[in-house]
């Protein structure tokens, strides 16, 4: 519910690092643009805050997402534990690079709007 609150303060990007089903091979990163129409949630449940709750909760206070990019990683594992499996643990040198890669990109698009 926070992350609904802090982005009523006009951000113009969002990266999300999470989790995502394993579909494929677990470590296997994905990184995309959000759908914000994707949720049919219609207010605020601070119960449930996926990225699509949080985007529906934000619309419900008054407030339109920014554009966001989703680095996700495919799980190994979805049961009650500690700690990142071997998998998971070996892709987060990637997805360190694919944030840093992200953030650099969406520097230069706030730049070149600015300027």
């Amino acid at each position: 519910m926070h992350l609904a609150y802090d982005l009523l303060d006009g951000y113009r990007g969002l990266v999300l690092v999470d989790a995502l089903p394993n579909r494929g091979a677990p470590g296997t990163l994905h990184v995309f643009e959000a759908d914000h129409d994707l949720s049919s949630a219609t207010g605020l449940d601070a119960h449930a805050m996926d990225p699509a709750a949080v985007f529906a909760s934000l619309r419900a206070l008054g407030g339109e997402p920014p554009y966001t990019v989703v680095i996700g990683c495919e799980v190994g594992c979805i049961e009650d534990g500690i700690g990142l499996s071997d998998a998971v643990a070996a892709a987060v040198p990637d997805a360190v690079h694919a944030v840093e890669d992200v953030v650099a990109r969406l520097s230069a698009r706030t730049a070149a709007r600015e300027g």
